[in-house]
């Protein structure tokens, strides 16, 4: 069933429908949640934006991808908790060591491809807060520009220069760090 035989038919009131849509995004959602500052809040988070995905789902536009929607009730729920709990919210993703997620053969290879994605991970969460989620959005979701500014909620032009900053400061850390 794709997303638009599944947003219709639970449109109609069928319950097993919207969870194939839950089966479905349950993953990434928990993912942005987490990346985006819910930490082991996460869980919370994206049963809440599903909740409310839910209740709203006859508002959404049915023209329109649902993932970007769906992902940008996640972010506005992920922002309601930290803004909540009054403190800097905290990066908890993990990168895979290699492009294909598996690690390295070597112990040597092990050992400095985990010091740079400790240190890319360090860096990221000294970013400003509109920087991190910019790059958070499109390097580590992988989302598009479009697709990031539908999330986040801003303009095009408001993703283009956070991530175009944002990676700015992390060359410049990271290159501090490796000279």
């Amino acid at each position: 069933m794709d997303d638009d035989e599944a947003i219709g038919r639970s449109l109609s009131g069928d319950l097993s429908a919207y969870e194939v849509l839950v089966a479905r995004y349950s993953v990434l959602a928990h993912r942005t949640a987490a990346m985006l500052g819910a930490g082991d809040e996460a869980e919370d988070v994206v049963q809440e934006a599903f909740v409310k995905a839910f209740r709203h789902l006859a508002s959404f536009r049915r023209d329109a991808p649902f993932r970007p929607w769906l992902l940008r009730i996640v972010a506005n729920e992920t922002h309601n908790l930290t803004r909540s709990r009054g403190r800097r919210s905290e990066l908890t993703a993990k990168l895979s060591m290699t492009a294909d997620g598996r690690a390295p053969d070597d112990p040597e290879g092990t050992a400095v491809a985990t010091d740079r994605r400790a240190r890319l991970l360090a860096a990221v969460k000294t970013l400003p807060e509109r920087e991190r989620q910019a790059v958070v959005c499109r390097y580590f979701l992988q989302l598009s520009e479009a697709e990031t500014a539908q999330v986040l909620d801003w303009p095009l032009g408001t993703v283009k220069s956070a991530t175009h900053r944002g990676l700015a400061r992390l060359r410049e850390e990271v290159g501090r760090d490796l000279a």
